[in-house]
């Protein structure tokens, strides 16, 4: 039987959408199925992410996206400044340092940018 791939802690919780220190309380109370390596670091299978994701997409009603590659990162205090190469488009995101880290995101890194928004003003 071949071996399933297996998500260090940052990874498992990126792709759940949620933070390290909560798949950490989700493992000590049981509601995840971790595993440990031989540094006895904590490891998730890919069927235990598919598990807990569920067979049904997050929907959500942004109907923007724009695909793209992370071109920089710029981290200042709590926040980073993302920006993205999206085809003709150049996309720049302000969140925060905790969001890029648990995203993995990093320059070269594929990345979509949803944009939801009821107006947006520029003046000159």
């Amino acid at each position: 039987m071949p071996r399933q791939r297996t998500y260090s802690a940052s990874e498992a919780a990126a792709a759940l959408g949620i933070s390290v220190d909560t798949l950490r309380r989700w493992d000590r109370d049981g509601r995840i199925r971790t595993r440990r390596d031989a540094a006895n670091r904590r490891t998730v299978t890919a069927g235990e992410i598919a598990r807990l994701r569920g067979s049904e997409p997050r929907e959500l009603s942004a109907r923007n996206r724009f695909r793209g590659t992370v071109r920089e990162i710029k981290t200042e205090g709590l926040l980073s400044q993302v920006e993205l190469d999206a085809g003709p488009f150049r996309v720049v995101a302000v969140v925060t340092r905790e969001a890029v880290e648990e995203l993995g995101l990093e320059p070269g890194a594929p990345a979509t940018a949803i944009v939801k928004a009821t107006s947006v003003m520029l003046e000159r």
